[in-house]
């Protein structure tokens, strides 16, 4: 029962942290516009991500524009976008697999054992997605914040970290969590051992040595 449910719990962090992998994905708010000369914006907000960079003035409509080409943007963002879209497709199968293997489905097979391997594997390719989460986000941050304190990079080309760096973060741990439950979910199955009350160790007893012993002759040697 405990492995039942720590598999649920599983199951629902994955799908949270499918949903945020879309969102993540989908998301403009990877960079923010943080100067503009030497002032600070406070009318207007510039949002670059993925797909899409955004503006948003005050009292004013956001408008969104996709980027002409995958070359305008950023090295960061372009190995981003590819990571991100092998992310949502590894979640989405993984899914699908550590539901296959769970106690309260049922497939055509109902071996234990096949189960057990079916959801270590589905756990370790739960921890493999959100490593693959970690990698783009960690990359983007990292190089916003040291743009941000080099003095060499124009006030206009300084960003700020983005809602959709810290909802990656989140969703990372979500996938990574989902995963170390899931494999761990597993470990009692693979060393279960038998253990017998006394009356039942009795009750075996009695039945092995009822069992009727083979002869060691054959039956011509009785005639």
């Amino acid at each position: 029962m405990v492995s039942s449910a720590l598999q649920i719990v599983s199951l629902i962090l994955a799908v949270v942290g499918l949903v945020g992998t879309c969102a993540v994905t989908g998301l403009p708010q990877w960079k923010v516009t943080a100067f503009i000369g030497d002032n600070l914006v406070v009318f207007e907000n510039r949002w670059e991500g993925l797909w899409m960079n955004c503006i948003r003035q005050a009292n004013i409509r956001m408008q969104c524009k996709m980027y002409d080409s995958l070359l305008a943007l950023s090295p960061e963002l372009q190995a981003s976008r590819a990571l991100m879209c092998v992310a949502v497709v590894l979640v989405f199968l993984t899914i699908l697999i550590a539901a296959m293997g769970m106690k309260c489905t049922r497939f055509t097979f109902e071996n234990e054992h096949v189960k057990s391997r079916i959801l270590i594997g589905a756990g370790i390719m739960f921890i493999l997605s959100g490593i693959i989460v970690l990698i783009p986000v960690s990359w983007v941050g990292n190089t916003i914040i040291r743009n941000f304190y080099n003095p060499l990079v124009p006030n206009a080309q300084k960003h700020e970290l983005g809602d959709a760096l810290y909802i990656g973060w989140a969703t990372a741990g979500f996938l990574i969590a989902a995963g170390a439950i899931l494999c761990c979910s597993c470990l009692p199955e693979e060393g279960k051992s038998y253990s017998y009350t006394p009356a039942q160790y009795g009750k075996y007893n009695r039945h092995q040595t009822t069992r009727k012993i083979p002869s060691m002759y054959s039956k011509s040697e009785f005639v």
